[in-house]
């Protein structure tokens, strides 16, 4: 489990915090800007440390919003612009990663 002071939360809570208004990155995205494939890492330093930082720019593969926290992200989302659909799920939403991820 990544911790404080080993560096990679350190760069995970940077590359979140550099995402700009309106555009949203994959946990996916944040891992292979780091030169990594750990997107699952990526969650959990997001679920434990993430709170600092723009969490909601930080999505699931598809366009999901962050894993139990559709309702509290829809109004960032709403609020920054970010292109959202319809989806017929607990989410109810999808973001529209074609026009606004972010490459870093």
């Amino acid at each position: 489990m990544p911790r404080p002071g080993d560096g990679f939360v350190e760069a995970v809570l940077a590359v979140v915090d550099d995402i700009p208004p309106g555009r949203v990155m994959t946990y996916g995205d944040v891992a292979a800007v780091l030169g990594s494939r750990g997107a699952r890492a990526v969650g959990q330093v997001m679920a434990r440390y993430g709170h600092s930082v723009p969490w909601w720019r930080v999505v699931r593969a598809g366009g999901r919003p962050p894993a139990g926290h559709a309702e509290s992200a829809r109004p960032h989302y709403d609020a920054e612009g970010v292109p959202l659909r319809p989806a017929a799920d607990d989410d109810g939403y999808r973001i529209d990663l074609a026009t606004c991820r972010w490459n870093g």
